[in-house]
């Protein structure tokens, strides 16, 4: 022990020995550059640092020195094996404020880009427009100038409707702990119209050049404009943030996009030596429908395409026994898709944009065209690069897309009545029996369905509940939990692989209920997962609840699947709800 204490003091910066207890054997005198009280040897290594000695121990041989902060300074924590005694740890503290500092202040002065879009620009003039008015556009933009100014940050209009701002990167810092008020003040606007004015912002950050960081910026941007507008998003190198979400997605009047897109597929499916059409993994009625709708197109352009689909949900049982009756589809399961699919084979993906969830992920690597139609608001991870994204928040499910592209793609009657009423399916399930997300081209969409042959009382059939399902799902709701804050919460913990749709039917039946406001239902599926679905009439938003437990979905739409217990589920989304004051 004493050579210990003698090699400490020869040694001219801060430096303690410690055993593997934690324990501190010898500190030397430089230490009182580090801790302002004496009593260091024989104190306990984690109450001084907030290091564990097994972590010390670790980091001696991943050698990834951690920053401590103390008496006003910044030591780096070096810990080493100074002698063949491998119980015993030598601890180093080098003094790094200065480069620290300055490592802080070249972030602080990094550019950041924002580019800032109006959202529905061209609906809200038209209505100011109508009311003789032409202030609002001024409004905007005077806000979003006295925000740029608060950032000391330079401002340009790129177009009527989209701004680009630069900033420094310590100035974005204080917006984000105040939550980007802008797009408060923004919908707090009088807009002339039934759905507030609002912005999306997508910031750029951390980028090695100035159009590394630009390119940041657009993919924020496309983020938030994915995931419907009212919210501001943050992309750094290696993750991303999300601020605001408040407005539902504002349907849009114009189909003209849907024509488009209708267009572009069409010449992609012409191309195409071979088609693939996927959904997500446990393929719903609305997954299933818009892969028979798209099929349907390939068909009428003179292509044979191939649906893939394993292990779906027990409510398609009917459909697709009478899709496979049918003979005209060609049903394959992963393994054959894998097998046939080549690089330039056309892969369409339908009511998912997540790599991580689709059914055959394998083909997503395989195949270099691919092609999204989604209706959920974007998240990370999604599909990269593909050559057509079609995604829309505002519609009520994937069916609603497809349908819109039939109808400028198929002038005639050539859909088959199966279709129509996969579609037609699809879309009821989505909106609960047209009861939420539902808009005017939602109905004009099941109108033209039923138009195409779509029977409602064959659809109904899709819809008949087994004994069994009826008993287990009365039994649930019966021992639900409602809770003071107009939430309530339903759970089963028998293993189902219909748990998906078990609990989507109970989180819809819990929100009936008078004075609740958001519900949630937990199950387990065939994979041991728990499957939460959560619905909210609209005050409290469920995405932002789901997404900080790796799922997401809309405002009052949501959901995720986590590897929790059914209870630790339960009792992660009261924590969260609590956290939010929800």
């Amino acid at each position: 022990m004493e050579n210990i204490k003698q090699n400490n003091n020869n040694i001219p910066v801060p430096h303690i020995t410690i055993d593997r207890q934690g324990k501190v054997l010898s500190a030397n005198e430089h230490m009182g550059e580090v801790f302002l009280y004496e009593g260091i040897v024989g104190a306990d290594v984690f109450t001084l640092t907030g290091f564990k000695a097994q972590d010390l121990f670790d980091i001696a041989e991943n050698r990834k020195h951690p920053i401590l902060s103390r008496n006003e300074k910044k030591f780096k924590v070096v810990p080493y094996h100074e002698t063949d005694d491998e119980n015993v740890l030598a601890v180093v503290f080098l003094d790094v404020t200065g480069f620290e500092e300055l490592k802080d202040r070249y972030n602080d002065e990094k550019p950041c880009i924002a580019k800032i879009q109006i959202d529905n620009y061209d609906e809200l003039i038209e209505a100011q427009l109508e009311n003789g008015s032409a202030n609002l556009a001024a409004a905007i933009e005077k806000i979003i100038r006295d925000w740029a100014n608060g950032l000391n940050a330079s401002v340009g209009r790129i177009k009527n409707n989209k701004y680009m701002v630069w900033f420094a990167q310590g100035n974005l810092e204080k917006e984000g702990f105040r939550k980007f008020e802008i797009l408060d003040e923004v919908r707090k606007l009088n807009s002339g119209t039934d759905f507030p004015a609002s912005l999306s912002i997508g910031i750029g950050v951390g980028g090695k050049t100035m159009d590394i960081t630009e390119d940041y910026a657009d993919g924020a941007l496309d983020m938030a404009l994915g995931r419907g507008g009212d919210q501001a998003v943050i992309k750094h190198i290696n993750k991303t943030e999300y601020y605001g979400g408040k407005l539902q997605s504002v349907e849009k009047r114009n189909k003209g996009k849907s024509r488009i897109v209708g267009h572009a597929l069409t010449l992609l499916i012409s191309q195409a030596s071979r088609i693939f059409i996927m959904g997500h993994r446990y393929t719903d009625m609305d997954s299933f429908g818009a892969a028979l709708g798209i099929a349907r197109l390939c068909m009428v352009n003179g292509k044979n395409p191939y649906i893939v689909i394993e292990n779906p949900n027990e409510s398609l049982e009917d459909l697709l026994s009478q899709a496979r009756d049918s003979g005209k589809y060609n049903l394959i399961g992963c393994e054959r898709a894998i097998s046939m699919c080549e690089k330039d084979s056309l892969v369409i993906v339908v009511d998912t944009h997540r790599p991580d969830i689709v059914q055959c992920p394998e083909l997503l690597q395989i195949s270099e065209k691919q092609v999204v139609i989604d209706h959920h608001r974007k998240m990370e991870p999604s599909i990269e690069f593909p050559l057509l994204n079609y995604m829309e928040s505002y519609a009520s499910s994937a069916s609603e897309l497809v349908t819109e592209i039939l109808e400028y793609m198929l002038p005639r009657r050539e859909m088959d009545k199966l279709e129509a009423e996969a579609l037609l399916a699809g879309i009821i399930v989505d909106t609960n029996y047209f009861s939420s997300r539902t808009g005017v081209r939602t109905f004009e969409a099941a109108a033209w369905l039923r138009r195409q042959g779509a029977d409602p009382t064959e659809v109904k059939r899709f819809f008949q509940e087994a004994p069994d399902y009826a008993r287990m799902k009365g039994k649930a709701l019966s021992e639900a939990v409602i809770m003071g804050n107009g939430i309530a919460l339903a759970s089963f913990d028998e293993k189902r692989s219909d748990a998906q749709l078990l609990c989507a039917q109970l989180a819809d039946r819990l929100l009936s209920l008078k004075g609740i406001r958001a519900s949630f239902a937990c199950g387990r599926n065939m994979d041991r997962r728990t499957v939460i679905s959560a619905r909210s009439l609209g005050d409290v938003n469920v995405q932002v609840i789901m997404e900080k437990m790796g799922g997401g979905g809309h405002l009052n739409n949501a959901g995720a699947q986590v590897d929790l217990s059914v209870e630790g589920a339960i009792k992660k989304i009261m924590e969260i709800t609590e956290e939010s004051n929800v």
